[in-house]
């Protein structure tokens, strides 16, 4: 897929993906126990092909997709970030804007992934036209939610579902929101 979109920010590129050698270095940093802790388990390569797949697609279908989050000092490819439309399985919040991330752990805690929701929230209410972003976790990802309430989403409770793709702890989705008045509207 050759790169039509790129947006950067102060230290990060999100990007579109170019082909195996990202999608190699991005499964190397983020198919570990440690990332995949809430997201289903490591990934085998059904997984992995299948992931691509609905990211590739995604793009084609939408303009937007989890670009690559890609730091700009070395190059390195940290992860993924950016948007979708919600389609998991009996999801309350279906062909909904979906914000995600997912980077490697040694990138955690430096705050990389709060630039990249940020300019991925900017993006979804100024360039696709989104009148509201949610965002899907489960319960035991406090770092997951932390972000998404530091970026001003709220938990919306009415909106959780159970994912039927996976067993517990990460079946039961936990959904917060945010919409483009209160996104604008913040400092």
């Amino acid at each position: 897929m050759a790169e039509t979109f790129r947006h950067e920010t102060g230290r990060l590129v999100l990007r579109d993906w170019r082909g195996e050698t990202d999608w190699r270095e991005f499964f190397r940093v983020t198919n570990t126990p440690a990332v995949m802790q809430w997201l289903g388990g490591v990934m085998d390569a059904a997984g992995m092909a299948a992931q691509r797949a609905r990211v590739e697609n995604c793009r084609s279908r939408t303009g937007f997709c989890f670009w690559v989050v890609e730091r700009k000092a070395d190059a390195a490819l940290l992860g993924f970030c950016g948007l979708k439309r919600a389609d998991a399985p009996g999801s309350t919040v279906a062909d909904q804007v979906e914000i995600g991330w997912r980077l490697g752990e040694e990138y955690w805690g430096q705050g990389y992934a709060r630039e990249a929701a940020e300019a991925a929230l900017d993006l979804a209410f100024a360039r696709f036209g989104a009148e509201r972003v949610v965002a899907i976790t489960v319960e035991g990802n406090a770092a997951s939610w932390g972000l998404m309430r530091r970026l001003g989403m709220t938990r919306r409770p009415d909106l959780d579902y159970p994912d039927p793709r996976y067993a517990a702890p990460c079946r039961d989705a936990i959904v917060h929101l945010i919409d483009r008045t209160t996104w604008e509207s913040q400092p």
